[in-house]
């Protein structure tokens, strides 16, 4: 009797159990259905008030000067609110781009909370601090080696080595840059491009013939140089980090910037670091053009017959006026953005005077 009622007991407690599972499983389909209702109203409110902003945006144009300024601030700060908030989830997902598919297939790499965001983000931020560290160190390494223990000719595996960790090194950057766009970051296109163009030259640099003696030092001039390259771009690369943290951070507290946005090119910053920041970038940029035309010199003097180096020398001039370029359409922004606050000052003083 006691197996029959432990039986019976036992078929009832399971029978609850379904009982309970069905109830559950309706009541989740009820609050998905009801949460889906309420994410689609949600969503055709975003993507209407996204179209409002930007369709008033395009009618600044037509305004009275005197009153452009104000309205384009309150445009901005609208859209900001939409992109930098929650709301940004429900506008149409960008597709991945052609380099992500690439790498990932058609894998949809967003990211729907603003949290989750935000560490990719920070990521990529202490990414670049720890990269720029490496940058500045690996090269000046090599060096040191070659002139201590070498006897002035660099090993050609050292060489790849480093050559190979510069090729996951653009490569990285590149795959994060592309998940932080497809996330809503506002990345200028020609750092992507800068990326895919230092990718090429490390991937063809693996293939440089690292020639040994005798006459070491005139036949490996062009590694020697790119090495001193690269121990600049280092120091350009900590100036650069710390500065466009520091000015991102201001146009987020004045809300004309995302927080998932990496450079904003248009703002003030602080005078001391422009000062050092520009000169050096200049100079970087004038000596990887430098670097270039040496490497195609060299090819054009017989130095060097391997086709690598002038490709590689092509791709460093291209990159450095692509740089100079970039660097002049950001000094123009800011001076527009300092005329801009100026007019906007000069008017709210006006009344005062009066």
């Amino acid at each position: 009797m006691s197996r029959d009622g432990d039986a019976r007991g036992l078929e009832a407690e399971a029978a609850a159990a379904a009982e309970a599972a069905r109830e559950l499983r309706e009541a989740a389909a009820a609050l998905v259905a009801t949460r889906a209702a309420e994410e689609d109203a949600l969503r055709r409110r975003a993507v209407a008030l996204d179209a409002d902003v930007r369709r008033l945006q395009g009618s600044l144009p037509a305004l009275d000067p005197s009153t452009v300024d104000k309205v384009e601030e309150e445009l901005e700060r609208a859209r900001v609110a939409i992109t930098d908030s929650d709301v940004a989830s429900f506008l149409p997902s960008k597709r991945n781009g052609k380099f992500l598919k690439t790498f990932l297939g058609p894998v949809n790499v967003r990211v729907a909370r603003k949290e989750d965001k935000l560490k990719i983000k920070d990521e990529y931020n202490n990414y670049r601090d720890r990269t720029a560290y490496k940058f500045l160190l690996f090269p000046s390494i090599l060096l040191l080696l070659r002139w201590w223990i070498w006897d002035g000719c660099l090993p050609a595996w050292a060489v790849q080595i480093y050559q190979a960790w510069l090729l996951f090194l653009y490569t990285s950057f590149a795959l994060r840059e592309n998940v932080l766009i497809a996330n809503g970051s506002d990345i200028r296109p020609w750092w992507i491009y800068h990326h895919y163009l230092a990718m090429l030259m490390a991937l063809i640099s693996l293939t440089w013939e690292i020639k040994g003696q005798p006459d070491c030092s005139s036949k490996q001039r062009g590694v020697q140089l790119f090495l001193r390259w690269a121990i600049m771009q280092g120091v350009a690369m900590h100036l650069q980090n710390r500065y466009q943290r520091q000015r991102l951070r201001t146009r987020i507290a004045l809300g004309k910037a995302k927080r998932m946005d990496v450079v904003a090119g248009e703002t003030a910053g602080v005078e001391g670091q422009l000062l050092l920041l520009y000169p050096v970038l200049f100079i970087l940029q004038g000596f990887e053009a430098y670097v270039g035309v040496l490497l195609l010199q060299t090819a054009l003097h017989g130095l060097a017959s391997e086709w690598q180096v002038v490709v590689c020398g092509i791709l460093l001039v291209v990159m450095a006026v692509g740089n100079f370029v970039n660097t002049v359409e950001t000094l123009v922004l800011k001076l527009r953005f300092k005329a801009k606050m100026k007019r906007a000052k000069s008017r709210q003083d006006r009344p005062h005077e009066n």
